[in-house]
């Protein structure tokens, strides 16, 4: 408990030669206080519960209205031995455990390999699900795209970066601001709490990772009153979230696949701009570089330009998943996300096995009738050459006795 009063130290949250009581020349509410990041937590579960308003009650009629339809499932017959392997042990068998199945339930490979394929199917998140999940995401980061471009559209540091550092850091935080990062905040905390439940893809652990960096850094630039470039960052990042959230939107409609590729167009034009190039070339050159004109480096610029390029890494790693959905949409190959949920993955590879399978039955089924047809012209043979043997015999009889006679 001795250590707590050290993390506010003011050479690590401002710079050399500034004290916490010169930011005390600020208002109580033109000052970013630590504790105003309190309310961030209820503002979290607030989100929680307005989602769950907004997916039960608004969502489903914006999905009917795309053509939003769940498609048909064929659940597994019920078997409680191997609904106990499922849930305690693994969702996909080994060859070894499918025999140890096949002599505890009497069943064949096949119906094992069948049952289970099944009941990951059930398990699979329905379309609605991902549409709510998509709709909600696009209403909030249009409605904070919208909020934050009219709060900073006439502030000078949205036009000269070097703004963002004049006389830092006793800069008076404006009541916009504050909300814009409170919201922004308590989003990203909702998704935090969420992610449990929420559709798990691909690049979970990437997201997971984004949310913590983000909650971090909006967190630390509240306090070291890094606002102004702050704004800047999460504008920036919304810009090309509405169009990713509008085309799974789309996408998960019927009808809308036009729609959806040029949504998917310009959403991969807006993201690599602004994530490859903007975001480095503009937002990290002035915390890097530009920031020196105004103060010497301190623990805090470290720790802030540290988050900066966590995010600009995954920003990489997206881009390449973007960049192979560009490669598959010019091949005409492109029916997916890249990002799309595992068990979407695991389903279509076993709509291929069970392709494969049907196959496999209906050749099987054609020798079966192909052998029945073999069988029973042999079988006509065999009687035609009996019958005709008999015939040649009782001629060669009735010839002899003529003979004899």
């Amino acid at each position: 408990m001795d250590q707590l009063p050290d993390v506010w130290r003011q050479d690590y949250w401002l710079p050399p030669g500034v004290t916490w009581k010169d930011m005390e020349r600020l208002a109580d509410s033109e000052r970013p206080r630590p504790h105003d990041l309190l309310i961030a937590l209820p503002l979290a579960l607030g989100f929680v519960a307005l989602r769950c308003m907004f997916e039960r009650f608004f969502a489903p009629p914006m999905g009917r209205c795309l053509g939003v339809k769940n498609r048909l499932q064929v659940t597994a017959a019920p078997s409680p031995k191997l609904e106990s392997f499922y849930a305690q042990q693994s969702r996909q068998p080994t060859q070894s455990e499918i025999v140890s199945l096949m002599s505890l339930c009497g069943k064949t490979q096949r119906q094992i390999e069948t049952w289970f394929r099944l009941r990951r199917n059930q398990d699979r998140p329905c379309q609605t699900k991902k549409f709510g999940e998509a709709a909600w995401r696009f209403f909030f980061y249009i409605t904070a795209f919208v909020a934050g471009l009219a709060c900073l559209i006439d502030r000078p540091w949205f036009w000269d970066r070097r703004e963002c550092w004049r006389q830092y850091p006793i800069q008076p935080m404006e009541r916009a601001h504050y909300w814009y990062y409170m919201l922004e905040l308590g989003f990203y905390g909702s998704l935090l709490l969420r992610i449990s439940v929420d559709i798990k893809r691909k690049d979970f652990k990437e997201q997971v990772i984004h949310h913590l960096a983000t909650i971090f850094l909006l967190s630390f630039s509240y306090c070291a009153n890094y606002i102004r470039i702050g704004t800047l960052v999460m504008l920036l990042h919304d810009s090309s979230d509405i169009l990713l959230e509008s085309a799974k939107m789309f996408n998960y409609g019927t009808g809308w696949r036009r729609t959806c590729d040029t949504l998917f167009v310009v959403f991969a034009v807006v993201f690599l701009v602004t994530r490859l190039v903007i975001f480095p070339s503009k937002i990290i050159h002035t915390t890097l570089v530009l920031s020196m004109e105004v103060f010497e480096p301190f623990v805090g610029y470290y720790f802030f330009n540290v988050l900066l390029l966590v995010l600009q890494a995954l920003h990489i790693f997206w881009a390449g998943l973007i960049l192979r959905m560009v490669y598959k949409f010019l091949k005409g190959k492109l029916e997916k996300d890249e990002r799309s949920d595992e068990e979407s993955e695991v389903e279509d590879e076993e709509e291929d096995k069970g392709g494969e399978e049907s196959a496999d039955q209906e050749g099987d089924y054609c020798w079966e009738r192909s052998k029945d047809t073999l069988n029973s012209r042999l079988s006509m043979l065999t009687n035609s050459c009996v019958l005709n043997n008999l015939t040649n015999h009782r001629a060669s009889v009735a010839d002899r006795m003529r003979k004899a006679q």
